[in-house]
């Protein structure tokens, strides 16, 4: 469940700037590399970002005190952070369906207190943003449902064509009476937006992402699931772009979720860092557990000392939602099917109490279920329905 054989970085550069100073630092951007001009430069007006494609080198003595360039960092290349049960080895699987019958509710809506909801909790007037690989349209259990949606994948229509992003939206936002049970969907009548930002065979880049979190910003999501990342080395630091960009999401009352990784080994003593971008303190990474709420041997650890740390948990292995083609269903692992859990969660949090960005994070973390395991594997614990 890594890409550990894949690159890291696309050899262009993502640039933080000031935030009431972008067209400056557009400008200055143009002058100082070999840019044909502003036109070549792609800028976030929103987020205060800018991408160019010249190597950080180029720009190493771009910013300073009177800059309007705070930051230069490498763009990395972003993946899907989940995958069929039935292609993880026997070696490797993780099997443990015997707490929860599943017949009617899955088990990570019966594990959260989803499936005791009165039916009015169910994410009304709150916009969620899925950050993936799309949607499939053609899904029974999204017919008729008001989708606003986008395409960052250059040459790629929204519609699914790897089954990733499918899965986290059902998790998220899908139906509460779906075409065939169990039940799988939270916050079944929450607005939702879908944004491809991965192409259709799982890869993305910082690019695509923030385009995706401009969108999402400007049409006022509450919440952003991104169930994607890209690998982090022991020892290595958070992004000050993707901080800076969650701190400013914050500032307006959006609430960015993102998976930890799949990058570890447990079975073997392997415990990897928490991937980027959920490794920045102000996005909240969300770590995998199985149905005996222990934790999947692939979730990645809050290991490295300057950030990184997980903040929560969320069921992540055999987890039943919605896919294209003839199955409609699938199970998946990984923590990107435990993210979704905590999106959809959140986006009823935020209807029930009317809390957003800083707020909505400060009562999901309160109200989660402790376990019995260490913080850096599962922050505060099991992400928790309202009561």
């Amino acid at each position: 469940m890594t890409h550990s054989n894949q690159p890291r970085t696309t050899g262009r550069s993502i640039v933080l700037l000031r935030e009431n100073a972008v067209n400056e630092g557009v400008r200055t951007l143009a002058s100082t590399t070999r840019t044909r001009g502003t036109d070549d430069i792609v800028s976030f007006e929103n987020l205060g970002v800018a991408v160019v494609d010249v190597p950080p080198e180029e720009l190493a003595d771009a910013s300073g005190d009177d800059s309007p360039i705070l930051a230069v960092e490498p763009e990395r290349y972003v993946y899907a952070l989940g995958e069929p049960t039935s292609k993880m080895t026997a070696a490797r699987s993780v099997t443990s369906q015997a707490e929860f019958d599943e017949s009617h509710v899955t088990w990570g809506l019966q594990a959260t207190g989803v499936a005791n909801l009165k039916p009015n909790v169910d994410g009304s007037g709150i916009r969620v943003a899925i950050l993936d690989t799309g949607i499939d349209f053609k899904h029974p259990d999204f017919q008729g449902r008001s989708i606003v949606s986008k395409s960052f994948i250059d040459g790629e229509e929204v519609q699914d064509g790897d089954s990733h992003g499918t899965h986290c939206a059902g998790t998220s936002c899908g139906s509460n009476k779906p075409s065939q049970l169990p039940r799988y969907g939270i916050a079944y009548n929450a607005s939702l937006y879908v944004g491809k930002v991965l192409a259709n065979d799982g890869s993305g880049s910082d690019s695509s992402v923030l385009q995706g979190i401009e969108w999402a910003i400007a049409n006022r999501c509450d919440i952003i699931s991104m169930s994607l990342g890209g690998s982090v080395e022991p020892g290595e630091p958070f992004s000050q772009v993707y901080e800076t960009v969650a701190k400013r999401a914050l500032n307006r009352g959006t609430l960015i979720i993102a998976a930890a990784g799949n990058s570890s080994d447990r079975n073997n003593g392997i415990r990897n860092p928490v991937n980027s971008p959920a490794n920045c303190p102000s996005i909240m990474a969300v770590a995998a557990l199985d149905s005996q709420l222990q934790v999947a041997y692939f979730s990645d650890a809050g290991i490295n000392p300057d950030g990184g740390h997980v903040d929560i948990a969320g069921p992540g292995v055999d987890v039943y939602s919605s896919v294209p083609l003839l199955g409609k269903y699938d199970r998946f692992n990984g923590t990107s099917m435990a993210t979704p859990h905590v999106a959809g969660i959140a986006a009823l949090y935020a209807q029930v109490t009317g809390l957003r960005g800083r707020e909505l994070w400060w009562i999901l973390t309160q109200n989660a279920q402790r376990l019995d395991l260490f913080t850096s594997d599962v922050g505060i614990g099991l992400v928790q329905a309202p009561k």
